[in-house]
Order: structure tokens, then sequence, then C-alpha cells
């Protein structure tokens, strides 16, 4: 049973509001579920991502009033989102600047045309051609044309120390395979090695960056909390048998209600998830009007009017 790709990526924000704003006005991204976080319901849990809510697409945002992150190694650094052709990411180019979003120009990287960026609160974000590769599924409603729509996630990338522990995980335990190695442009000291789930392609890789040189990271607004990646439904009692097997620290089975999950923290303390595809974000709400309302998963449903009054407005 192997990993299919990327299933979402779940980052902090301390600017709620301003993060809708960002992600669906200047971004184009359509939000999916407006709810809470289920270990937190002081904080809210926004998920963004393409017309029909696709694994795959999403990144959220745990709404929590953090200090901005502090960057370093032991940690998700860049945000893959894939875009469909030299010629998107010029007009994302021309888009971003005349935002003002802080952006550092077209480059090629590990043989594809990226556009690195940030968003207000220094989250570090990158375009990348897919070559238009896999379905793709535009909102009617984004204000950006339905050609230059971000189609979805990946590839992620993680820094570490070094790969002795991780790859013993990345390979035996997730199955992935060690395909390829770069080095980044703007740090010649730092090495990648790119893994593959499933067939590939940049929505099945994870990109794991050698960097000793670099102080520990410290999780924060701006940063990310964890990387999830997908399974089928089917596939969900294989993992959790496995990860029991192995005897490696987890969380064990999680009901999100949307997906159903495992959590844990590979040799560096980056926290993993494996998710399942469904039943998917729209068992509590028509696919036409997702997102437009606070939705609360109904185990917390008769908590509605405490978590609401907790809650900032947007």
């Amino acid at each position: 049973m192997q990993l299919t790709g990327i299933h979402h990526l779940t980052a902090i924000t301390a600017r709620a509001a301003d993060n809708v704003d960002f992600y669906t006005r200047v971004l184009g991204l359509r939000l999916v579920k407006k709810t809470v976080n289920q270990d937190d319901v002081t904080a809210y849990h926004l998920f963004y991502g393409d017309g029909k809510a696709s694994p795959g697409t999403d990144i959220t945002f745990f709404d929590f009033p953090a200090p901005p992150e502090q960057r370093g190694t032991r940690s998700i650094c860049l945000t893959g989102f894939r875009v469909a052709g030299e010629a998107t990411l010029q007009w994302w180019q021309q888009r971003l600047a005349a935002e003002g979003v802080t952006q550092h120009g077209i480059i090629e990287r590990d043989h594809r045309l990226t556009l690195d960026f940030e968003d207000p609160e220094g989250q570090r974000l990158s375009l990348v051609d897919d070559g238009g590769q896999g379905s793709a599924h535009p909102w009617e409603q984004s204000p950006v044309p339905p050609e230059h729509q971000i189609r979805g996630l990946g590839p992620i990338m993680i820094s570490v120390p070094d790969t002795t522990a991780i790859d013993v995980v990345l390979t035996q335990l997730m199955q992935m395979q060690a395909v390829r190695e770069y080095r980044l442009s703007d740090d010649e000291q730092s090495l990648v090695h790119v893994y593959q789930m499933g067939d590939g392609g940049p929505a099945a890789e994870l990109h794991v960056a050698v960097q000793p040189h670099l102080p520990m990271a410290r999780e924060g607004a701006g940063g990310v909390h964890h990387v999830a990646f997908r399974i089928p439904d089917h596939a969900y009692d294989h993992w959790t048998e496995r990860l029991q097997q192995v005897r490696l620290p987890s969380s064990g089975p999680v009901d999100r209600y949307y997906f159903r999950s495992l959590y844990f923290r590979e040799p560096n303390r980056i926290l993993f998830e494996i998710a399942t595809d469904g039943p998917g974000f729209d068992v509590d709400e028509p696919m036409e009007t997702l997102g437009e309302k606070l939705v609360l998963p109904p185990f917390l449903e008769h908590r509605r009017e405490d978590i609401e009054a907790g809650l900032k407005p947007l």
C-alpha cells in the first residue's frame, strides 16, 4: 500500500482576516471549509483548495495568536503550488508585483520553472510549473482566470540537519522512493533529496533539504504546523496497523470527520499526518456553498453558541 501524494499542508496564521483576503482574493483559492481547530475550539481552522475541494489541493491554517516563526532546520520550509506553464508563471509574477507581494523571480529548480514568494506573514510559498500534468478543477468565482489558477499542492520541502534517520522512515516505513538530488541555487551548501510517492510528479514529491548550517526552527505565525500525505480510504486500517507494528509513537486513529488521520513525528520532530481522501468536505454542506458559513463536526455542534462567541469575526 503506497502513499499517493500530498493530501494537505497546515500552517499557522496570527491574522485570520488578512489570511482569508490573501488566499482567496490574491491567490484566488476557494475557502472550502470554515471550521475550528478540533483540539482548540477558540481557533479557526481555515481550508483553501480548488473548485471541488479536491484532496491534494488544500492549504489550511490554524488561527493561533503566535509570534512569528523563527526559520531554521528541522521544519517544513517551502510549500509548492502547482500551476501550468511558463506564461502562467509570468502572469503571476505581474499579479504578485501589483499586490506588493515579496517575490524572488522566476528560476529553474529541479528542472522546473518556479516562482518563490511570501504571504504577508512571511509564509514561504512557491508556484511550480507542473506542465499541466493531472486533472484540474478551477473555481468559477475565483478572481484568477481559470487557465492561471493554482491546480494543487506540491512539491513540499522540509529542512533537516542530515538524512540518516529520516531516510529510513521515508523509504522503509512510508515506502517512498529516493529518485534524485539537486542543489539550491541560493544556498549551494544545501543538497536536496527528492522522494517520490506512487507515480510521482510534483503532486507526489517530498523534497528534503540537508541544512546542518542552519539553527533549529521555532514554530510560529508564518510557519508550517504539519504536512499530510494521501491514502485511499480503504488503506487506513493497513496504515494504522503498520505504525503499530513498527512501534512508532503515533496518535492512533483520529476521525477528523472530513477525513481520517494518523499523526506521528519523524526523527527530526517534524509532524507528519497520513490522511484518507474521503469522505470529503461536502459531507456536511453542499459543494456549491462550501466555506460560506462556520460549520462544526457533529461532536462539537452542541457547543456552537459558546464556540461562535469566542471567535473573531472574519
